[in-house]
């Protein structure tokens, strides 16, 4: 039998980021909560953490790690209900999230719900093609992402699409592309891109030119606001979706360079399946919202 003080701090070890992070959560001290992850380490008989920065979870310690997870996501469902009588309980729910949706669509798709109920959000921000591996990881109970099958024991919605355009202000077009969106003029012209694990560029590159553009001179700006920022300063150009070109193209702050191209990313929702109240009211409410908000489509 685990001892779960012995579980709940290898647990908070990773999800705080550090020893005297969880012995701070815990109120603990540090060669406490380390005496108590190497316990729970002789029991199981597998080195469960990676003593690295931040620590993570081994493969053996992974599954513990979801379970702890799990549990105190039931508990929280159970200790929530004492809000009809106190009203000053809240949950705090995990999900994944990539910027764009962060940025743009998620608040609204959600705001009611918060309003309505006593729940705070732990987010955690990757790229979408990314956002299942905090869910294999324990770290989140949802999330959004590109990937269509849900992982073992999770359950997957196809939420919508997100359509993103090439864009750029007039006058850098002027600038930069007079003769059009050309190899040359791409190789030369600065782009805008959130980091080098997205590959959107790439994506567009490949409709417009069926090749790529060699060592084009980059913006790595990892933050959506300000990814657009550049764009309708006229510093650069970049890839953005429909609900955050929409109102600055209205405005005229920034052009579709090329109307006729798009890169469409279909989004969905995977999450647990546990029988959790606090999961299925949160599902119901987004998944139903983000298929309003998101332009949809059934994907091939």
């Amino acid at each position: 039998m685990f001892d779960y003080k012995n579980i709940e701090a290898f647990a908070m070890v990773i999800l705080e980021g550090g020893f005297e992070k969880a012995a701070h959560k815990l109120h603990l001290t540090q060669s406490a909560i380390s005496q108590r992850v190497r316990l729970l380490e002789d029991t199981y008989g597998h080195v469960l953490l990676k003593r690295s920065t931040p620590p993570e979870a081994t493969e053996a310690g992974l599954p513990l790690l979801v379970h702890y997870r799990q549990v105190k996501q039931l508990e929280e469902d159970f200790l929530l209900s004492a809000k009809k009588t106190t009203g000053s309980r809240f949950a705090s729910i995990s999900i994944g999230l990539n910027a764009d949706t962060l940025a743009t669509w998620f608040l609204s798709s959600i705001e009611e719900l918060l309003r309505n109920n006593n729940i705070v959000l732990d987010i955690h921000v990757d790229d979408q093609e990314r956002t299942h591996e905090l869910m294999k990881d324990g770290k989140v109970w949802g999330c959004i992402t590109t990937r269509k099958r849900p992982l073992q024991g999770c359950k997957s919605e196809f939420l919508g699409t997100v359509r993103y355009g090439i864009f750029a202000t007039e006058e850098f077009q002027k600038t930069w592309f007079e003769n059009g969106l050309t190899l040359e003029s791409l190789e030369h012209a600065p782009m805008a891109r959130y980091n080098r694990k997205d590959d959107l560029n790439s994506r567009m590159f490949s409709l417009l030119l069926k090749k790529q553009p060699m060592n084009p001179p980059t913006f790595f700006l990892p933050s959506t606001e300000i990814y657009g920022i550049f764009v309708a300063n006229g510093l650069c150009y970049g890839i953005i979706p429909d609900q955050q070109s929409r109102p600055l193209e209205n405005a005229g702050e920034i052009i579709n360079l090329s109307p006729q191209h798009s890169v469409d990313v279909d989004l969905y929702w995977h999450s647990w399946n546990l029988k959790s109240e606090i999961i299925e009211t949160f599902n119901l409410h987004f998944i139903r919202n983000a298929k309003t908000i998101l332009q949809f489509h059934q994907p091939q």
